[in-house]
């Protein structure tokens, strides 16, 4: 498989929507349904994780946007806005402001980007029609504060130092990455070699690992906002699919971290899958996605 080339006969449109004088977001969009599902992926990945899910959502019926966050991929690389109230607010204007889109979306979440859609949908309420959110603590939760301390999550801490983490990793994020993989994996053949290069090769430019451990440096400021828009806006009250990898170190925790903030909350573990679900599994992820938007 090429460079940056999906499985399947699926065209993508790639492109850069302007946020401000200091911020362009990258997105890939394929199909042309009228119900729309938007991609957000975690860290240290970038769009090319939904490779797999893409294809299959499109040769649904769906519009599919899978999108780079702020500081990650083709994405611009800003100093500082990486708290994900912050993360949403650049979604919202790329879905709104450039995409033109006035309808309520399916947002789906993995890791970092579970934090971002979920205060995306807490942010603007009526824009989200269902939120899917995979395998990881949400901040403001107590499934947050237990699995913070956990030993399996050391990188939370690691990557909160502020510099050294950069200075360890710098010319060596491959050796990196290969790792932080493996820790976290059950079906090894499920990123390969080329995800590794695709990657590497994102965290390898300029600013972009700083802005990567950025999103954790602000997990205290989102604990504060998320405990701000509960107290606000109260629970989410749209529905709501909690997945957790089979072996994960939050996957057993999914649902009832999830039901701490959302009324309507379905759960699925995935299986054969440990924190990498929608690569190690994709074929079982979809079905339980597609039952739940059914």
């Amino acid at each position: 498989m090429k460079d940056k080339e999906l499985p399947g006969d699926v065209s993508l449109n790639h492109g850069m929507a302007v946020i401000s004088s200091i911020l362009r977001i990258h997105y890939a969009e394929a199909g042309n349904g009228e119900n729309i599902i938007v991609l957000i992926h975690g860290f240290p990945q970038t769009w090319w994780e939904w490779r797999f899910v893409i294809p299959v959502l499109v040769n649904q019926g769906f519009r599919v946007i899978a999108l780079d966050y702020r500081g990650a991929g083709d994405s611009w690389k800003p100093a500082g806005g990486y708290d994900k109230r912050t993360m949403a607010s650049d979604i919202h204007q790329l879905l709104k402001e450039h995409l033109k889109i006035d309808v309520p979306v399916v947002l789906i979440g993995h890791d970092i980007g579970l934090m971002v859609a979920y205060a995306y949908a807490q942010q603007y309420r009526t824009s989200v029609s269902h939120l899917v959110v995979i395998d990881a603590p949400l901040p403001g939760t107590k499934i947050f504060d237990k699995i913070r301390t956990d030993h399996r999550v050391w990188h939370f801490a690691f990557h909160n130092v502020c510099d050294l983490p950069e200075m360890l990793i710098a010319d060596r994020e491959r050796q990196y990455l290969q790792y932080f993989f493996n820790y976290r994996i059950y079906n090894t053949a499920a990123i390969t070699e080329t995800d590794i290069d695709i990657f590497s090769k994102a965290y390898s430019s300029v600013g972009a690992m700083k802005a990567g451990l950025e999103v954790y440096r602000s997990f205290d400021q989102d604990i504060l906002d998320n405990k701000e828009s509960m107290a606000k806006n109260g629970k989410l009250s749209i529905p709501v699919l909690a997945v957790g990898g089979m072996i994960s170190t939050s996957g057993s925790l999914m649902k009832e971290m999830m039901e701490e903030v959302a009324e309507n909350v379905t759960s699925t573990r995935i299986p054969k899958t440990a924190h990498w679900v929608v690569e190690e599994n994709p074929e079982a992820f979809i079905k339980d996605l597609l039952q739940f938007l059914s």
